[in-house]
Formats: C-alpha cells, sequence, structure tokens
C-alpha cells in the first residue's frame, strides 16, 4: 500500500470539498491516485445524496435573475434542509446559476415526476447545464448536495418575458 501524505490529502480536500478522514480513506482505497480517489468521492457522494432525497426541505432562498435589457427574467426557488447551507456562498451560487439556466432555456417544469408529457429539453433537470454540457442541472444540484451534506431541492421556477 502507497504511504498517504499529508500533502496529498490537502490537495485532495483542496479538489473536493471532502473532510480529512474521507479523503484520506479514498486515497488509501485507490492507492494514491488523485484523478481515482475523486471518482471513489464522487460515487460515495452520490450514493449519500440518494439516501438523504426523503428529508424535509424547509429552509432555502428564492433567487432572481434579469437578463440584460431587463426583457426577460426568472425565479427559482432552490431549498435545503438548513438556513446554515442557503446561507452558504456555493448554495446562493448554485441558485443563481440555475436562475439563469430558466432564464436562457425556459424549462416547462422542473422534473419529471411533475409532469412525463415533456421532452428532457422542457424539463430542468433533465437540460444540459449551460456552463457545462456535459452535466444536466440535476447533476449539478446532486453534486452541491453531496459536497454539503443534505438534501436540496429545486422546488419552483418561474420565467418571465416581455411581450408574452
Amino acid at each position: 500500500m502507497a504511504k498517504i501524505t499529508a500533502k496529498q490529502i490537502k490537495e485532495l480536500r483542496d479538489n473536493t470539498g471532502a473532510g480529512i478522514m474521507d479523503a484520506k480513506k479514498a486515497l488509501e482505497e485507490t492507492s494514491g491516485n488523485i484523478e481515482k480517489a475523486v471518482e471513489y468521492l464522487n460515487a460515495k457522494g452520490l450514493a449519500s445524496v440518494e439516501k438523504r432525497s426523503g428529508r424535509a426541505t424547509e429552509n432555502g432562498i428564492i433567487e432572481s435573475y434579469i437578463h440584460t435589457g431587463g426583457r426577460i427574467g426568472s425565479l427559482v426557488q432552490l431549498s435545503c434542509e438548513t438556513d446554515f447551507v442557503a446561507r452558504t456562498d456555493e448554495f446562493i451560487k448554485c441558485a443563481k446559476e440555475i436562475a439563469m439556466q430558466v432564464a436562457a432555456m425556459n424549462p416547462q417544469v422542473v422534473s419529471k415526476e411533475e409532469e412525463q408529457d415533456f421532452s428532457d429539453d422542457e424539463v430542468l433537470e433533465s437540460q444540459a447545464y449551460i456552463r457545462d454540457a456535459s452535466k444536466t442541472v440535476g447533476e449539478i444540484v446532486k453534486e452541491l448536495s453531496a459536497k454539503v451534506g443534505e438534501n436540496i431541492v429545486i422546488k419552483k421556477i418561474h420565467r418571465f418575458e416581455i411581450g408574452r
């Protein structure tokens, strides 16, 4: 087994936001390979997201985005379990990005569970994320959930456009 250094643990923590013990365990499991350790932590984090999905999300924020020129805007309610998480920069940034996504891509519903008759392009969680088309909006929310350790849910969206 390769010796795991504090430098490796710090690098992995900086890249993923994982705790010290989780980072050390991931590095031990992957023989010190940082890239594989990131994949290990992501898989572990996404698995724990599924376990949290039933928890109540009674806190969060309502975020707005108004596009340049003021002709298109959106509101998003992003909910989480605690007000502590709702006040973090990462949570607020995610809500802002989702509001921008809603303004740009005009989804009709948040998730497939809401309505089965819409295509993936019309379902917010299924849309390709505007900042990284290799991920969906739903994956972005799950990644944040894994990082902060709480259930995070997009509760409501609304898009406004002048002339419609």
